[in-house]
């Protein structure tokens, strides 16, 4: 870190503790409401005081969310509607650009890998898929959550598991092969696991349709998951072609017409059996269009970084994250102040679950202590997006949608505890944990 780099950081430390201060001393004198910009500003210099801390900034994703949360707390008609629009409709379609970033860090050989590794990545599945979405089921049920909210707790435990256990894996001294590999194979059975763990757990509390639920999965995430594997051979391939203008541009200009085109005539009866999946093929292919065109300008023309991807993408998707937690936050404010602490405890006890259950059956299973690092982190840590996403499309439930918009942050703040501790106690065995992933995407 730079000299400068340091001191905006302590600057920014020294403004979030002004602002704090300010708000206590405003909270003392009665002012309860007044203390909204305050409280907001007080974690935005905190989140970049994290940033630009070593130690600190894995978990600065967290503290952006918590200053996301208070704003639309404080100011829920922000997150309501803007010009008309309903804020709600981004919710899909941001998911679905998180969704094309993990494709773009994705390759084929990735999924291939499990023909490598076959026994840890059956372990970890296996896991993933009965130890969360029980420990959902028994959580829900035990703190007699309403229907909605108890639907929401269940349905995070069903997801499959986040892109952020891969940079925690990293950091734990794990295996960041065997988590890549499974997050990508939880991912792609998420179609039909999800939608039978839900129609199994959740259907007495919520109308669970099985297909319908397959459809909205296929088309919020496997798509634009394809389509990011398509632009991951656009940005990284070494192939001839992959570097000429001439080629990017006659990947880029097909691939926005042909978005164009389902955008327009998706519902006429020649492209009707694309419906199910409308907007995520849209959206897959305007991305890799532009991404197509971002290369051609950046790395071509000017000659740019070529990781100019790696440092856009985390930062895109943390701030579709916090754009969707705010969201749903703020058209549930009232239910969240009632059952916020309770949810936060079922969050903390849910996620403890997925970790110890994740170690202690990997260790059963003859696991070298790596593969249980990476086990234990891949089961813990869920696909927080996905959930929201799900909850607000399908079930149109902001209720539904408070579970994961809990589970999410904390899950971060966990796991990069978790991950702190491991790192500090080397493993014995001379398993390779593989490269740092190329995103920190949350």
């Amino acid at each position: 870190m730079t000299q400068s780099t340091r001191s905006l950081s302590n600057y920014s430390l020294y403004l979030s503790l002004t602002a704090l201060g300010a708000v206590l001393g405003m909270l003392a004198s009665g002012y309860r409401f007044e203390t909204g910009p305050l409280v907001v500003a007080a974690f935005v210099f905190l989140a970049f005081y994290f940033m630009g801390h070593a130690f600190l900034r894995s978990v600065a994703f967290t503290v952006w969310v918590f200053a996301f949360v208070a704003a639309s707390l404080f100011y829920p008609a922000a997150f309501g509607t803007w010009f008309g629009l309903d804020l709600k409709r981004l919710i899909l379609p941001l998911i679905q650009i998180i969704m094309f970033g993990m494709g773009t860090t994705l390759s084929v050989r990735d999924f291939a890998r499990v023909c490598t590794m076959p026994w840890p990545v059956f372990i970890g599945m296996a896991l993933q898929y009965t130890v969360m979405p029980l420990a959902g089921f028994a959580i829900a049920t035990s703190f007699g959550f309403e229907a909605e909210v108890a639907a929401g707790v269940i349905l995070i435990g069903s997801c499959p598991g986040g892109v952020a256990s891969n940079l925690m894996t990293y950091l734990a001294r794990g295996n960041v092969a065997l988590s890549v590999t499974m997050t990508s194979c939880s991912t792609l059975a998420s179609p039909l696991m999800t939608p039978f763990l839900m129609k199994t757990l959740a259907g007495q509390f919520v109308r669970i349709d099985f297909f319908e639920w397959m459809l909205n999965i296929l088309n919020m995430i496997i798509v634009p998951i394809v389509a990011g594997l398509v632009a991951n051979r656009i940005l990284y391939s070494k192939a001839p072609w992959a570097n000429r203008a001439r080629s990017l541009l006659g990947v880029a200009v097909p691939t926005l017409v042909a978005g164009i085109v389902t955008a327009v005539f998706v519902g006429e009866h020649s492209l009707a059996f694309l419906m199910p999946l409308e907007s995520g093929i849209i959206i897959g292919l305007a991305l890799v269009g532009i991404v197509a065109l971002l290369k051609l300008a950046v790395s071509v023309l000017l000659r740019g970084p070529e990781d100019w991807m790696d440092k856009a993408l985390p930062v895109v998707s943390m701030a579709g994250i916090c754009f969707i937690i705010a969201i749903i936050t703020a058209r549930s404010r009232e239910q969240l102040l009632t059952v916020g602490l309770a949810l936060i405890a079922a969050a903390i006890l849910h996620n403890l679950i997925g970790y110890v259950a994740g170690y202690g059956c990997a260790k059963l299973a003859r696991l070298d202590t790596t593969a249980c690092r990476t086990v234990a982190i891949e089961v813990g840590l869920q696909n927080g997006g996905m959930a929201s996403g799900l909850a607000m499309n399908v079930l149109q439930s902001a209720k539904a949608a408070l579970a994961p918009a809990i589970f999410g942050p904390w899950m971060n703040i966990s796991g990069s505890m978790l991950a702190t501790w491991w790192h500090r106690r080397p493993v014995a065995e001379p398993t390779p944990i593989g490269p740092m992933p190329e995103t920190t995407m949350p």
